[in-house]
């Protein structure tokens, strides 16, 4: 064979060789698993909001069963149950974790250094730990917030406008779930406004009970429900229970209106999860949790349930009507 003939040869030979190498180049990547921890499972608001989360990867490219997988596990609000499903999520290597509240977001740190993870309705991650700053998160954990310090007036306010007459708030919340920076800003709102906070810490549903219905005995007071993952997942039985003592109440989220509580005024849950699936996008595309800043919250909605208002024998405030997001009549 001439020297030129064995030249063509090898050349030839070497794209042969190179050829499978392309060609698997090509090849579309690996399906990717996103694992979800959160509260109860056969929660409506819940399922709602993962459909939201879904869409919004969905959109991004993420499409279920064929470059994406996700894997659910629920702690069904059980705080203790958070750390064993984060350690499941590991195992069947989760690319990413997806982590509601506080609790499941220390509970996933606890666990592990490297998995990223971007958790949503954290009120003050740096103070529990989850993140060294909000601006440079550190580590493998960032997300969104559900908290603004000025909000613990706005709900004080609410009811100074629906129930003029009240002079105590009990703020409701469980110390082992709720974050202090809500009590907190409570404690430091209501002399401005000429209530006294009333600290209802409970532990359990009997324990609630019979906090409300002892504070309930004189007529002059309200509710406050505080963020958290004992009154998200207790939130049917707290709203029965403020209709029973005919407590005027103020509750966090939209969701607690929808079930019959007289109003809410928090952050826009659902877009917080549309946002929550933008950074698990960049995540899955190669960014590091530790270069996404902690966003807070932006949008906030004020919802009104009229029918209850008229049960309780409150005359809401044509101006405060007119101002709120959503009417439920």
């Amino acid at each position: 064979m001439s020297d030129m003939k064995r030249r063509e040869f090898m050349v030839l030979l070497g794209c042969a060789a190179a050829w499978p190498l392309a060609a698997g180049a090509q090849q579309p990547d690996r399906v990717r698993r996103v694992g979800v921890l959160m509260g109860i499972a056969d929660d409506p608001e819940g399922q709602a909001r993962l459909i939201v989360f879904r869409q919004a990867l969905r959109t991004l490219g993420w499409i279920e069963g064929r470059n994406v997988q996700f894997i659910y596990r629920w702690s069904a609000g059980d705080v203790m149950q958070a750390r064993p499903f984060a350690k499941e999520l590991l195992d069947l290597r989760s690319d990413v974790i997806l982590a509601n509240s506080t609790p499941i977001a220390a509970a996933v740190r606890d666990t592990t250094h490297t998995t990223p993870t971007v958790f949503v309705q954290v009120s003050d991650p740096v103070t529990a730990g989850v993140v060294q700053s909000l601006a440079r998160p550190g580590g493998n954990l960032t997300g969104f917030t559900n908290f603004e310090p000025s909000i613990a007036s706005k709900w004080l306010e609410f009811l100074k406008l629906v129930a003029p007459n009240i002079t105590r708030v009990a703020y409701l919340f469980n110390p082992n779930t709720a974050p202090l920076f809500y009590a907190r800003a409570v404690e430091a709102a209501a002399p401005v406004l000429s209530v006294k906070p009333f600290a209802a810490a409970v532990h359990d549903a009997d324990e609630m009970e019979r906090v409300i219905e002892q504070f309930a005995r004189a007529s002059d007071g309200a509710l406050l429900v505080l963020p958290d993952l004992f009154t998200a997942t207790n939130r049917r039985s707290i709203v029965a229970l403020a209709a029973r003592h005919r407590l005027p109440a103020v509750y966090p989220f939209r969701y607690f209106v929808a079930g019959g509580g007289l109003m809410s005024y928090g952050i826009e849950m659902l877009e917080t999860y549309r946002q929550a699936a933008s950074y698990v996008d960049r995540i899955l595309k190669g960014e590091r949790p530790s270069d996404l800043p902690v966003q807070q919250p932006t949008k906030f909605e004020f919802v009104i349930n009229l029918k209850t208002a008229h049960a309780l024998g409150l005359d809401m405030p044509e101006k405060l009507i007119a101002t709120a997001h959503e009417v439920i009549e």
